[in-house]
């Protein structure tokens, strides 16, 4: 990575669809979901491709606008040799997600089983995205990425809450480096009123906590390429196989398993596995 002032040589620049909840809504798509997206893109060049690239993936994107005010949003991601990556994001359309296109999209709402959400829209729009699902009584997972801190009122209303390291320090203020310390913080979220916490710890695998106790799901060791979308993989696989009918913990488990696999293929949603791939690995004796 360069420092500050420097200029180095890079290699390929590859231009693929990515996007927190476009990644999240083609994982689960991949992996046997109905699934629906509500968000914008700019009226750009890219716009109409990543609409075009959600329906490929199976994702029902009339709920997505395209906005002539903005343009579309764009991660400029650098990886590493060793497949980490580094990541600064401009919003553009996706920060003008508004309070009225979710309120619009009601009618898929009411008839979903559950309501997956990011940071990368408006908190406000969240925030009623959140209201409205407790409104149907449909259950809702929060992935607080980017992080942001998120007021115990609200995740009072979240049945799942799914942060990784950095993400739970910032809910908490736990520095978060292990397993106990993941605990220590997915504590604090359950006091906020967090029903459920599952912390993603990279190449450590997963921890879920409830108020019954906490369970730590390693991850099994793979060649990584790019751990791009990798988290965002665990969010898609865990959203299917709780509408599934998986228990909590293998719900979590399988989730791993996608994640775990998707850092093996390089790319956002080119390396989200498939349902068969992400069945095998779970069948196997797995995590």
């Amino acid at each position: 990575m360069p420092l500050a002032g420097e200029t180095i040589v890079g290699r390929d620049l590859q231009t693929i669809p990515g996007g927190k909840g476009a990644n999240q809504a083609a994982a689960a798509a991949k992996l046997g979901g109905r699934v629906a997206m509500v968000g914008r893109v700019g009226d750009d060049v890219f716009g109409p491709r990543l609409i075009e690239n959600l329906r490929r993936q199976g994702v029902d994107a009339g709920a997505v606008r395209v906005d002539d005010q903005a343009a579309t949003g764009v991660a400029l991601i650098m990886v590493d040799e060793a497949g980490e990556n580094s990541i600064v994001v401009s919003a553009g359309a996706n920060g003008r997600v508004s309070v009225e296109d979710v309120a619009s999209a009601e009618g898929l709402l009411r008839q979903a089983r559950l309501l997956l959400l990011q940071h990368e829209v408006p908190l406000e729009t969240v925030a009623y995205a959140i209201e409205l699902a407790a409104r149907h009584g449909v259950q809702v997972i929060l992935n607080p990425a980017p992080a942001h801190s998120v007021s115990p009122e609200l995740l009072s209303k979240v049945h799942y809450v799914v942060p990784n390291e950095t993400e739970a320090r910032t809910l908490t203020g736990v520095e978060v480096k292990d397993v106990v310390t993941a605990e220590a913080a997915a504590r604090k979220l359950l006091d906020y009123g967090a029903p459920v916490v599952i912390i993603t710890l990279g190449e450590q695998g997963a921890l879920l906590v409830t108020e019954g106790g906490a369970s730590h799901v390693p991850a099994r060791q793979v060649k990584a390429v790019d751990t791009t979308a990798a988290g965002d993989a665990f969010i898609g696989g865990l959203a299917t196989a709780l509408v599934k009918g998986f228990s909590l913990p293998e719900a979590v488990r399988y989730a791993t398993c996608a994640g775990t696999l998707a850092t093996t293929v390089f790319g956002a949603q080119t390396s989200l596995p498939s349902a068969e791939r992400v069945q095998e690995f779970f069948a196997s004796g797995g995590l």
